[in-house]
């Protein structure tokens, strides 16, 4: 091998060792000795007025006193809160952008048919905030049914004939629905609805049977005496609507589906910011002001660790995915 030949053998092995560095460097983020020196935008994927986005303002407020910068809200809905996901992923891995998010996270993987991000590599988690469960009600006043066994035996007499309202395909309330009736053996029909709203609109109107709704919008309906609340859906008893037994002590050992909230920031922010924000976060959740603030929208906070919160999401993306498959759900 001559001279330039050689020299140009190690040119060309230092060069592709170079670019193979480079995707390495580009993701790597140097920690910032100041951080945060610059608000920091917090993304809720969906519509201003709801429970996750009650908690993000609720929480940001804390953030922002404790962090010495504003905490920014911003709603970027649609696509069941894959735009502000994808947003969220294609931004710098700099600790000034996170995302509240929701069961929608485990999920969308298996509803979706294409995914311009990746739930797990693309994001890093920081901490699980709450649950606000779904609770299963019924017209007071044009439905019989006065328990979950009630309902159960219901389905039976008329497969197919019961319907249940969900806020659309692919929602914890719509899953909750599904869960209920594989666990349960019975066939109900699903209606899906372009939103909360008009489901409960129609759930007061006598149109539709049952609903899983979540317990921040069915509350005030439960407490006029409108609708009649026969079972919450998570493993525990819910504290804003403590004399309603969970559907698993009600008559479906075992069943459990916790619509919970989850805040993210894209993959490869420095662990020490991860890990100031997760102090914060977690912090915020115990003071006073927000637990009121939290159980006015029926939430019970939880906050964890940010490989606990990386653990329960790949339980539900597999939970989830499992179900979905095969109770053949897909979307509007």
């Amino acid at each position: 091998m001559n001279q330039l030949t050689r020299r140009s053998l190690v040119l060309f092995t230092s060069a592709v060792a170079f670019a193979g560095a480079l995707p390495v460097a580009a993701n790597a983020q140097q920690p910032e000795a100041n951080w945060p020196s610059k608000p920091i935008k917090w993304i809720v994927p969906f519509p201003p007025g709801g429970a996750m986005d009650v908690i993000a303002r609720t929480l940001g407020d804390k953030a922002a006193r404790v962090l010495g910068q504003a905490v920014v809200v911003e709603n970027r809905p649609g696509a069941g809160g894959n735009i502000g996901a994808d947003y969220v992923a294609k931004q710098p891995a700099d600790g000034y952008t996170i995302m509240i998010t929701s069961i929608g996270m485990a999920t969308n993987k298996a509803l979706y048919a294409k995914l311009s991000y990746d739930p797990v590599k693309d994001f890093a988690p920081i901490s699980l905030l709450a649950v606000v469960p779904n609770v299963l009600v019924v017209n007071a006043s044009k439905n019989p049914d006065k328990s979950v066994k009630e309902v159960i035996a219901h389905a039976k007499k008329d497969p197919g004939k019961l319907t249940y309202a969900s806020a659309g395909n692919g929602t914890s309330i719509h899953l909750a629905g599904e869960v209920f009736a594989s666990m349960a053996g019975i066939n109900i029909l699903h209606v899906p609805y372009k939103g909360s709203g008009p489901a409960i609109t129609d759930m007061l109107g006598g149109q539709v049977d049952l609903m899983f709704d979540s317990i921040t919008s069915a509350r005030p309906h439960i407490q006029s005496g409108k609708l009649r609340a026969l079972g919450v859906t998570t493993a525990k008893r819910s504290s804003a609507l403590s004399d309603v037994p969970t559907i698993a002590e009600a008559g479906v050992p075992g069943y459990e589906v916790s619509p919970w909230f989850a805040v993210f920031a894209p993959a490869g922010t420095p662990a020490d910011v991860i890990a100031k924000l997760n102090k914060v976060l977690n912090d915020g959740m115990k003071d006073p002001e927000t637990l009121k603030k939290l159980e006015s929208v029926g939430a019970e906070p939880i906050g964890t660790t940010p490989q606990e919160l990386g653990t329960h999401l790949n339980k539900e993306l597999d939970r989830w995915g499992k179900l979905i498959k095969e109770r053949n759900i897909r979307l509007d």
